[in-house]
């Protein structure tokens, strides 16, 4: 049972709200004054503070501004219940964070409404979505309750894409974004002579390709499936639908998306100040999502090379220095990792003991 705080002073329209919200199967704490209200408030931890804002000893402006101070109740949606009209009293409130404002006198529905609008959004804000086909099926059909928009992410399709088949190109339009059902994908930028740099490979439960969607701007890399994948394409606009409609869902959405882009800084750090046998170490480390069942990594050198910011020559002399110190073995071409632990030591100190 969901827990309201009601802070009213007009004994009557005290009562009268609380047994309205009693009847809807809420659990109410009252108090008559803002005061007492803060206090119920840090004690209670109600799950939503409905609160008028004309009152004696604390006004509602004064109670929301000191339990938006406070760690433990700033998150608590919070509903003006007040006579008051005008837009700058509105705004004001808006300002220091209410998240609606219900004039007096006001409909029962309305306010029942506007309680169970505010404890699902609170509830999607506060909720973990896996990064994967299911958690993301969760997310959008909570999406459509916050949004109250039925048709939202219908349109995602399965796409099916050979190895080696383009999904995107540099320079193209983005009309969707990627979630990786299955398979793997790489994205790369091409140099004007040629010469193509790996950003990244990703898997599984993986998003790519929201940044331009993000930015308003053409792709600035390609992307291609290194294996047989099956991608999730969300259409743009109910990408930026989810986005923009409302900060709540923006910040969930976001949660999901930005797995990789600690990741990202990270790569473009080590690729200006590490060496290349570190820098090859990493992306060995980072393949490890195209093992086989048989924890072989099966990538061309070329591809290695791409990642690792050098000539494949490069990267094969390396690789021989690895397979002589037992870190890595090479049989046919394909590489499996003996000791990944000595190669995180590679990372971080350019040596293996």
């Amino acid at each position: 049972m969901k827990k309201i705080l009601l802070i009213e002073d007009n004994p009557e329209i005290r009562e009268n709200t609380s047994e309205i919200l009693a009847l809807a199967n809420y659990d109410v704490v009252t108090a008559e004054n803002g005061k007492i209200g803060v206090e119920l408030a840090q004690h209670e931890k109600p799950d939503l503070i409905i609160c008028d804002i004309m009152m004696p000893e604390l006004d509602g402006y004064g109670v929301l501004h000191i339990l938006s101070k406070k760690e433990d109740t700033a998150s608590i949606p919070f509903i003006f219940l007040t006579a008051k009209t005008e837009k700058t009293d509105i705004r004001k409130g808006m300002n220091l964070g209410a998240d609606d404002y219900l004039t007096k006198p006001f409909d029962d529905t309305d306010l029942l409404n506007a309680i169970e609008t505010r404890l699902r959004k609170s509830a999607m804000q506060q909720k973990h979505y896996e990064a994967t086909p299911e958690g993301l099926d969760n997310f959008i059909k909570d999406a459509q309750k916050v949004l109250n928009i039925k048709d939202l992410g219908k349109d995602r399709k399965v796409k099916l894409f050979k190895k080696k088949a383009e999904i995107f190109s540099e320079g193209d339009m983005p009309l969707q974004v990627y979630f990786i059902k299955s398979g793997n994908v790489k994205t790369f930028k091409s140099h004007p002579d040629g010469k193509e740099f790996i950003t990244n490979l990703y898997e599984a439960n993986d998003f790519f390709g929201f940044e331009p969607v993000l930015e308003n701007d053409n792709y600035k890399e390609s992307a291609v499936a290194l294996l047989d994948s099956e991608l999730v394409a969300i259409p743009r606009h109910d990408f930026i639908l989810m986005m923009q409609s409302h900060p709540d869902v923006s910040a969930s959405f976001i949660n999901l998306l930005c797995k990789k882009v600690a990741e990202r800084e990270r790569q473009l750090l080590n690729l200006a100040y590490n060496s290349v046998r570190q820098r090859t170490a990493e992306a060995l480390l980072k393949s490890t999502s195209l093992q086989d069942a048989k924890s072989v990594i099966a990538i061309s050198r070329e591809d290695l090379a791409k990642m690792v910011g050098t000539a494949s020559e490069s990267v094969i002399r390396v690789l021989s220095d690895f397979k002589e110190e037992g870190i890595i073995e090479i049989e046919s071409g394909k590489i499996k990792i003996i000791h990944p632990t000595k190669l995180e030591k590679v990372v971080r100190w350019n040596v293996a003991r």
